[in-house]
């Protein structure tokens, strides 16, 4: 039709993990959290009036502004809500990006990437991890406009270091943006970065350690310069009434939230030690899901499931072709996928 801009027009556009509509199904492809969210979250729905959705938002979203600063021991106005972590990413690459400034982040990593700087018509630097997924230290000599490390890293579940992400911040002179869609279930996290470094962007999300992947909610933590440099690319009101009240209820109940991650972390072990005995190669995850390598061709895998009502993330790109991503579920659900696996892998 020729109506598109040409880098739009060649795009190839995002694949989210498939979302089945029949409900009996075993659903491990898209890091969703097995447990409910908090009890709190649950009565704060159930209040919302006919008047609040009568009435446009805070369009700041400050209740919980107020909320996630108490947790990560920051004032309020480090604070930015976002439509899921997702929608702070096209901030963060409409903000600081553009033909003459690129973006540079180690592969393989989040896919989402490479689509937003082909939309945002900016150069992408991929820098390779090497086997063990180590920082490459030729991100700091790229130049880029802004930097990305997902940490921890999707799909691969592995962590860098504090420290590390430390050096790379005060060696850059660009923006560092930190993804830590997953850090609910790493050992520590690099929130404190953004009191020493006016460079440092971290995003968070709601959807896997709070449980509300279905309300889309996220927020970045900032330098104040920096949040209000966002907000000026942010869309009048992008955060609705209800997603403000339930992602408040949600972070405000740090107990449930704990108690949920912990046993997030539990059944991560004991799934990776059940692949690991069915020889599947496992790297330790520091996330809700675990990439496993085998000897059986991944996307035969990957299809004998489907056929069993099982549905885990095959990615068939670079350096990931013989793997599958699987998200932590209950002991039960990862019981049922480890029986399917013994079934298809003696076939």
């Amino acid at each position: 039709m020729g109506y598109f801009r040409e880098n739009v027009e060649k795009a190839k556009g995002y694949e989210p993990g498939f979302q089945p509509k029949q409900t009996d199904v075993i659903k491990l492809n898209t890091n969703e959290n097995p447990y409910p969210p908090s009890p709190n979250v649950m009565k704060v729905l159930a209040e919302i009036t006919p008047e609040r959705l009568r009435r446009y938002p805070d369009p700041l979203g400050n209740e919980f502004r107020r909320a996630a600063a108490e947790v990560n021991n920051v004032e309020p106005d480090y604070i930015m809500c976002c439509n899921g972590g997702d929608e702070l990413l096209s901030m963060a690459f409409r903000a600081f990006c553009d033909q003459n400034r690129p973006v540079a982040y180690p592969v393989p990593t989040y896919s989402l990437y490479p689509v937003l700087a082909t939309l945002q018509n900016c150069e992408a630097i991929e820098i390779p991890f090497d086997d063990e997924f180590n920082l490459p230290p030729r991100l700091v000599g790229t130049g880029a406009a802004l930097t990305i490390v997902c940490n921890p890293n999707a799909p691969t579940g592995s962590f860098v270091g504090v420290e590390e992400i430390t050096s790379l911040a005060d060696e850059l002179d660009g923006v560092l943006l930190v993804d830590e869609a997953y850090v609910d279930f790493a050992e520590e996290n690099c929130a404190r970065l953004v009191r020493d470094f006016d460079n440092v962007i971290i995003l968070r999300s709601m959807s896997k350690g709070y449980s509300l992947a279905g309300i889309r909610f996220g927020y970045a933590i900032a330098k104040p310069e920096l949040i209000a440099g966002l907000m000026k690319v942010k869309d009048s009101y992008n955060v609705d009434a209800i997603a403000i009240a339930v992602a408040t209820a949600a972070i405000k109940d740090q107990q449930y939230f704990k108690e949920n991650v912990e046993k997030v972390k539990t059944e991560r072990q004991e799934l990776t030690e059940q692949l690991r005995a069915l020889n599947f190669e496992v790297s330790s995850s520091f996330a809700n899901f675990v990439l496993a390598k085998s000897s059986y061709p991944a996307s035969e895998i990957y299809d004998k499931l489907i056929q069993r009502n099982i549905y885990v993330r095959y990615f068939d790109l670079l350096g990931l072709g013989d793997k599958l991503r699987i998200t932590v579920g209950t002991r039960q659900q990862n019981e049922k996928l480890i029986s399917a696996l013994k079934e298809i892998l003696s076939e």
